[in-house]
């Protein structure tokens, strides 16, 4: 492979070919690495051509280098800036639960097993 490549090295590449799970970036003439449509950009891609083209220009980061299957694993996300979150509203609260719903909830299996051991009693009560 080259050694003039590092990880976390970041570079101009040209964009060569485009597959619905990523896009084919050239480095030089002889390197070319995969970015895979989650490293596109920030967010969710449903599309990679509405954001890459063939030709392209682009700047992208270097995750990983497999050596002995001659792989380059790129990103163009990691060169970007994330976008500012919006400010998150804050959730109402649940109101508390009714007192049959808090006997019928999850309950540990110890807890359970005292109430399960009186109805089989009872149940074999009940048969005689």
């Amino acid at each position: 492979m080259s050694e003039k490549f590092q990880e976390g090295q970041v570079l101009e590449g040209k964009v060569t070919g485009i597959q619905p799970y990523g896009a084919f970036v050239a480095l030089d003439d002889q390197v070319q690495g995969l970015v895979h449509i989650s490293e596109v950009t920030h967010g969710y891609v449903k599309d990679i051509n509405e954001h890459l083209s063939e030709g392209d220009e682009v700047q992208v980061k270097i995750l990983n280098i497999d050596e002995k299957n001659k792989k380059y694993s790129l990103s163009i996300r990691a060169t970007q800036e994330a976008p500012k979150a919006a400010p998150r509203r804050p959730r109402k609260q649940a109101a508390a639960p009714k007192q049959e719903e808090a006997q019928t909830g999850f309950n540990t299996l110890k807890d359970k097993l005292e109430d399960w051991i009186k109805q089989s009693d009872d149940r074999e009560k009940f048969r005689k």
